[in-house]
C-alpha cells in the first residue's frame, strides 16, 4: 500500500507563473549579489548607514550567489530556498536594528520569500504534497 499523495499536474499557466516568480527572485538575488561584490557608492553608503564594515560586502555577495546557485539547480532547489530564507532573515534583522522603513524591513523580504517559495511550491509536486492547500 502506497502512502504517497497524488498531486495534480500543474497547468500550463501554473508552469509559466512559477517560472515568472522564480525569474523575479533570481534576478533580484543576482543583482543584489553583484552589487555587493562590485561595491558601488550606494552600497558603501548603505553599509555605513547599517553599521557594517564595507569589507563584509564581498562575503555577503558571494554567500548570496552560492544560495542562488543552490536554488537554481533543480536537485538542490529546496535547500537553496531554505538558505535564501536565512539570508532574508538576516536582512530583516539588519533593517530592524537600523530602523529601516516597514517596506525594507518586512514587506520586501516577505515578497521575495513568497516568490522563492511560491514558485518552488508551484513547480515541485513533492513540496505540494508536503504543504498542501486544502479547499
Amino acid at each position: 500500500m502506497s502512502t504517497e499523495i497524488a498531486t495534480a499536474p500543474l497547468s500550463k499557466s501554473g508552469v509559466w507563473t512559477a517560472r515568472a516568480m522564480s525569474g523575479l527572485a533570481i534576478v533580484f538575488f543576482a543583482m543584489d549579489a553583484g552589487i555587493h561584490i562590485a561595491k558601488p557608492t550606494p552600497v558603501v553608503e548603505a553599509f555605513e548607514k547599517l553599521g557594517y564594515p564595507i569589507g563584509a560586502a564581498v562575503g555577503i555577495g558571494l554567500l548570496e550567489l552560492i544560495c542562488l546557485i543552490t536554488y537554481v539547480i533543480p536537485r538542490t532547489a529546496i535547500l537553496g530556498a531554505v538558505l535564501i530564507t536565512g539570508v532574508l532573515g538576516g536582512a530583516v534583522s539588519t533593517q530592524l536594528r537600523a530602523g529601516g522603513t516597514p517596506f525594507e524591513t518586512y514587506i520586501f523580504p516577505f515578497i521575495v520569500g513568497v516568490l522563492v517559495w511560491g514558485s518552488l511550491w508551484l513547480r515541485d509536486s513533492r513540496l505540494r504534497d508536503v504543504l498542501p492547500v486544502r479547499r
